[in-house]
């Protein structure tokens, strides 16, 4: 009886450390995959085919920093962030014509790309769902503009700041379905899968062999969208 009492303890005890561990996963440095899709309003469809877009979107995070590239036919974009000063670069490299641009970005030429938001009031709703295998609370908040929103946010998961999409560093918890928007044209992430990585470091230096432009400069080489 004794034995199966310590047999019953020790179960009860691995059980409960599983669980601890999985609700404190911290990943400083590694790959996220998202699923994208394109909410686009009815003059945004005239001017955008989705069906050509990329489907997915890879981030690649060491401590504060991360990196997205986006292949874009003609053009490999990449974009850097440091989410600890919120300044990005921005490299663009065409091979086809042999150049390399990069552009630096501040932390108002970030907000002014998303349309100025703020994110604020994020609020559980007790709504429950598993997404990519993480157990996820549904959220509510607001931009300054007054326009409501909604995200899924996991606590079994825990990333580097460089991770974590601006704007939601307030939420207890890591977003894993989220909306963003960059020049007007709103996108849905949502969490595919996560790798542990040994990725980075990464910097906000310009690397060798590229012409810095603004960001102006860079918009209007795509047709100034």
């Amino acid at each position: 009886m004794l034995k199966s009492i310590k047999t019953g303890v020790l179960a009860i005890i691995l059980i409960g450390t599983a669980i601890i561990a999985k609700a404190q996963k911290v990943i400083d440095a590694g790959t996220i995959t998202y699923g994208v899709e394109y909410v686009l309003n009815d003059d945004q469809k005239k001017q955008v085919d989705a069906s050509v877009l990329p489907s997915e979107s890879k981030v690649e995070f060491n401590g504060n920093m991360s990196k997205v590239q986006i292949d874009m036919g003609m053009a490999m974009l990449k974009i850097l962030t440091d989410a600890s000063i919120k300044n990005a670069l921005v490299l663009v490299d065409i091979p086809m014509m042999q150049k390399q641009y990069a552009a630096k970005m501040s932390k108002e030429d970030i907000e002014q790309q998303s349309g100025s938001l703020k994110f604020s009031g994020f609020t559980a709703t007790g709504e429950k769902q598993n997404i990519a295998g993480f157990n996820a609370e549904k959220y509510n908040y607001k931009d300054n503009n007054g326009a409501s929103y909604e995200l899924w946010a996991t606590k079994e998961l825990k990333l580097a700041a460089g991770a974590i999409p601006l704007g939601f560093e307030e939420v207890k918890g890591t977003p894993i379905k989220f909306s963003n928007s960059q020049d007007g044209y709103k996108t849905v992430l949502t969490l595919k899968n996560v790798k542990e990585d040994k990725v980075g470091p990464f910097s906000l230096d310009i690397p060798k062999g590229y012409e810095l432009k603004t960001m102006e400069e860079l918009k209007a080489m795509r047709g100034g969208r």
